[in-house]
Order: C-alpha cells, then sequence, then structure tokens
C-alpha cells in the first residue's frame, strides 16, 4: 500500500493502517505524525489519544495458540450514537455518481447468459460425481501427486467433453475431434471461468462443488502440474468493468442516469402504482443507457446485461448487507448504550456464567455488539472486491499451501496476503466509524482456525443466514399479535410483544456475542472471526429458547433454509 502517513519520532513512512497498528500502545502512543506532501494521510499530527480506536490491540495475524485477552483498558462510549453510514454508500438517485459505480464494477462479475447456463450445468454435473479432493487430499501411493492432479483433472475434462457430446452432439464434434485437451484449453477455461463468476454473484448455490472446483484450479496452477497438463485451466473473472474497458464505453459507468438503471426496487409499504413508476422509470433509463453506449462489437443485449449485473450486485447487498443494518437498528431502539433500565434491558455477561467466555457490562456489550455489526456490515458492503481478492490468494501460483489436519479434519493452510491486507483496511475503517473498540482486532488467516482465503469467504457468505431469520420473525411479531389466540399466548407467556421482541433481541446480542463456540478456551473469543463463531454457536442452542415457538410461527425452518 503506499505511505500516506510519516512518524516524525520514527521517521518512518505508514500506510494510515499500519502506523494505527504499530502506535497502539506503549510509548509510541506519544509520537507525532504528519501527512506526507501530495498524500492523503492523517490530517492530524497528535499523538494516538486513548481514545485511538486502534490503541487496544494489534492488527496482525494472530500467531497459533496465541492467548487473547479479554479484559482490555477502555474508554467508555460516548451517549451520542456513532454514525451508522456505510461506508461508500451509493450514490443517491439523481445525485453526480463520479467514480463509484467504476469502482465498484471492477469486482461485479458479468451475469451469465442463458447459453452460459446451459454449460454451468455440464460444470456441476461434471463436479457432482467427481472425486477430486478424495483422491488428492490424500496420503497416496504409487503415483506422484502432480501426476494424481493431472489424472482427475484430465478425468474431469473428460467427463465435460462427454456431456457436452451428449448435449449438443454437432459442437461436441467440432471441438474433441482430436481428443486433444490441450487444443481445447480455453473451452475448458471458460467452462471453469463462469463457474466461479456464478458462485461469486450466487452464494448459496454450488454449495458442495465450489470448493472442489477452486481446489482444482489451486493445483492446476502448480509449475509441474502445468508441465504435464500443457495449458493453463485459470483466466481472470469477466466483470462489468473488464467487458465495458474492452470496448471503451467505461463512460457508461460515470453516467447519472445509471443511478436509476441499476436501483433496486422495493415494495414494502409501497401502494403498487408507485412500484409500477418506478419499474417503467427504470426500465426506461436502461433503454436510453443501451442505446447512447452501443458500438460495434458492443451491442445493445450487452449493455443491458451490464446494467442487470450490477442490479444484481445491489440485490445482493440487499439480502446480504441489509440485515446487519436492521439489526443495527433494532440494538439503537430498543437498548440504551450505556445503561439499562431493568434487569430485562440489561446486557451484561460474565465469563462462565451460560457459556459465556467474556465479562462485559451493559455499556461494554452494548459497543462490542455495535462494532460487530459494524464490520460484518462493512465486509459484506465489499464482499465481491474480497471475493475476487481471496480467488487471486488461492490461485497464486508462488503462494503455496501444506495439508495439515487443523482438529477438523485434513486442511488446505494457505497464506492470503492480499485478502488479509482488505480486511485490515476495512476493519481500520469500522474502528474508525464506531469511535471505540472492544476485544481483539486479530485476524486469523492461514492458521487452524481460517486455514485459506476458501474458508473465510465461506465464513463471511453466512452472516445473512444469522441475521436475516430473525429480522424477518421480529418483523411478523405485529401480524402474529393480531389474531386474538396468538396474542393471549404472547401477552401471557412474554407480557407484551415489546417485551418478546426485547427478549429475542437481548439473548442474541448477550450470547451471541459472548464468545463462546470454540473448542477450547483459547479459540473463538474476542477476535474478529471468533465473534462470527459465537453466533453460530447460539443458532445451535435456539431449539432451547422460550421464544423458538414464536420463530415457528413466523415461518422458521432453520438458519440454513430459505427465506
Amino acid at each position: 500500500q503506499p505511505a500516506q502517513v510519516l512518524c516524525e519520532t520514527c521517521s518512518d513512512a505508514y500506510c494510515e493502517v499500519c502506523f494505527a497498528a504499530q502506535h497502539r500502545k506503549g510509548t509510541r502512543r506519544q509520537h507525532k505524525s504528519k501527512p506526507l506532501s501530495g498524500k492523503g494521510g492523517n490530517k492530524s499530527t497528535k499523538p494516538a489519544t486513548a481514545n485511538d480506536p486502534m490503541q487496544e490491540d494489534s492488527m496482525d495475524v494472530e500467531d497459533n495458540g496465541a492467548h487473547e485477552s479479554d479484559y482490555e483498558e477502555w474508554e467508555g462510549i460516548n451517549p451520542g450514537p456513532p454514525t451508522t453510514e456505510v461506508l461508500g454508500a451509493q450514490p443517491a438517485i439523481g445525485a453526480k455518481v463520479g467514480e463509484w459505480f467504476v469502482d465498484r464494477a471492477k469486482y461485479i462479475p458479468l451475469r451469465l447468459t442463458l447459453v452460459e447456463r446451459k454449460y454451468l450445468r455440464l460444470l456441476e454435473a461434471a463436479l457432482n460425481v467427481s472425486e477430486y479432493t478424495d483422491k488428492i487430499d490424500t496420503i497416496g501411493f504409487g503415483l506422484s501427486k502432480a501426476k494424481r492432479i493431472v489424472q482427475q483433472i484430465r478425468e474431469l475434462c473428460a467427463i465435460m467433453s462427454g456431456l457436452l457430446l451428449a448435449a449438443d452432439y454437432k459442437q461436441g464434434q467440432e471441438l474433441f475431434t482430436d481428443r486433444d485437451f490441450e487444443s481445447n484449453a480455453e473451452f475448458y477455461q471458460s467452462i471453469f471461468e463462469l463457474g466461479r463468476r456464478h458462485k461469486i454473484m450466487n452464494p448459496d448455490k454450488m454449495r458442495t462443488t465450489y470448493g472442489k472446483l477452486i481446489y482444482l484450479l489451486q493445483d492446476s496452477q502448480s509449475h509441474d502440474v502445468k508441465e504435464l497438463l500443457n495449458f493453463s485451466c485459470v483466466r481472470p473473472i469477466k466483470t462489468v468493468y473488464s467487458v465495458l474497458e474492452e470496448y471503451r464505453a467505461t463512460d457508461l459507468l460515470r453516467d447519472d442516469l445509471i443511478s436509476v438503471a441499476t436501483k433496486e426496487i422495493y415494495s414494502e409499504g409501497r401502494p403498487r402504482r408507485d412500484i409500477q413508476k418506478d419499474i417503467k422509470s427504470k426500465e426506461r433509463a436502461i433503454e436510453i443507457l443501451a442505446a447512447r453506449y452501443e458500438r460495434d462489437g458492443l451491442s445493445q443485449e450487452k449493455l443491458r446485461q451490464c446494467l442487470y449485473s450490477i442490479g444484481d450486485n445491489h440485490a445482493f447487498l440487499r439480502t446480504n448487507r441489509d440485515p446487519c443494518e436492521r439489526m443495527i437498528n433494532y440494538l439503537k431502539e430498543h437498548f440504551h448504550p450505556t445503561q439499562a433500565k431493568d434487569s430485562k434491558s440489561s446486557l451484561a455477561i460474565r465469563s462462565g456464567r451460560d457459556g459465556a467466555r467474556l465479562s462485559h457490562d451493559h455499556g461494554k456489550q452494548y459497543a462490542y455488539v455495535l462494532q460487530s455489526l459494524t464490520l460484518w456490515r462493512e465486509i459484506l458492503h465489499d464482499m465481491f472486491h474480497l471475493w475476487s481478492l481471496a480467488e487471486q490468494d488461492l490461485l497464486a501460483e508462488n503462494v503455496p499451501y501444506r495439508l495439515r489436519d487443523t482438529g477438523q479434519g485434513l486442511n488446505r493452510v494457505q497464506a492470503s496476503p492480499k485478502t488479509s491486507r482488505m480486511m485490515h483496511n476495512i476493519l481500520y475503517k469500522a474502528q474508525k466509524s464506531v469511535g471505540t473498540w472492544i476485544g481483539s482486532s486479530v485476524i486469523h488467516m492461514g492458521d487452524h482456525n481460517v486455514p485459506n482465503a476458501l474458508m473465510f469467504i465461506d465464513k463471511y457468505t453466512q452472516i445473512y443466514r444469522i441475521l436475516l431469520p430473525i429480522c424477518n420473525t421480529l418483523s411478523q411479531v405485529p401480524s402474529l399479535a393480531a389474531k386474538p389466540a396468538l396474542r393471549s399466548y404472547i401477552e401471557d407467556e412474554f407480557g407484551s410483544t415489546e417485551n418478546l421482541t426485547r427478549e429475542i433481541l437481548g439473548d442474541f446480542f448477550r450470547h451471541g456475542f459472548d464468545g463462546s463456540g470454540a473448542d477450547n478456551f483459547f479459540d473463538a473469543g474476542s477476535c474478529i472471526d471468533g465473534r462470527l463463531t459465537s453466533a453460530w454457536n447460539w443458532c445451535a442452542t435456539i431449539e432451547k429458547k422460550r421464544y423458538f415457538h414464536v420463530f415457528l410461527l413466523a415461518g422458521f425452518v432453520g438458519f440454513d433454509g430459505e427465506w
């Protein structure tokens, strides 16, 4: 990263993130800094103060077995709640879009066409019957690992070739008359690329086959495998920006009308007439932009595909990021930031009680929950960017992995420098936005807790599966109470709908963020990934909660179900 800040005491240049991490405590907190000339950096030349959110914990990746303190020095929260505006939020309708869509489009995959979806089915069918990881990630005898990898890749390519021949005999004959894999390298690259592209756009798809695909491509990047295979299986993901850049049409992303053409249309609580009006204005904006930027090689249909892909990204944010925003609003609406009205409104937890591993009073737990939800929201806001970097780390030729028993079976442990750097940037921005930081800032990456970037991505794409059922249940409580029999049950059991809502939220905010859920005392806790582990642990115990029947009445089928 470019240097932005000069420490006058150390005489060293840092980026903002590293300066905050290196000067978080001790005598270094008193060091003075100044922005480098021509660089955007820390505008203040004052020493790091006790209110610096970076003062408490290191941002470095934690060594295996390191112990995390649960009793950090903490400065109290200001009564005024910090802003909850998403960092880098989408420009409003009618406002100047600037470079916002340009930056986002670089990591938004292009939506699959109908023909590509047919190829996707071939890929999924081949991966479903493949036993790639069973035969590679194990102790093998006879053939070397490189030869076993080549054998399995060729077997998968042969299966896809056979399926294509069965689906389209003419095309299959044209491609595979000579049965030479190397001459059809471009075909295989395109098939593997569209599978990766589809998964990024739809995280809930290919749940059992995507990991197999990535590990296959990871092995294919090995120098020994490339020599034996004679072709590469990997090519860059096709994004909205790459397509527009190829035809010099990136000005589309700077056109102010694009915010109308790609906006997400909400139907909740709105009359049908207004919804139809928004739909027509969106369709009209799409047609205007498609006609305005059409050129040789770039058809209107391809431009519509680019615009729809950006709209898919907005839909992804609504499903994955917005539940975090709703939970933050619930927290601020139903709980005071510094003091509890009574014991039922208290978020205080104590280590050793009800499985908790942390000891926080009400104000400290409120801040801990708020900053965790804020961090999750910012991670999901930049998920496509993170996913792009994760694939770059996983498929890097110069970053090998090692097979290791992490306590959850054999896993590929691999460093993820690009993903880790991006995560530290997001963490730093989240810390600045909330104003204070409780607990550890450790980000597990490439260790026994999070072996590689694939596991990291898998963890954070599950957040909406935790929060969305809770949000949906809470939103349906008033409609449940409208029925006399259910209202009687709620009043007899909980006193009122307000008490029911507060009990559900209070239990989740206490025990979904209590540091529990790890296999041993040294894992989980208050680290960045441990917060998500605690939330999953709470999900596993919901059947034992007395309000579980309310979830069932609201249509809850499980945290892994369809909502």
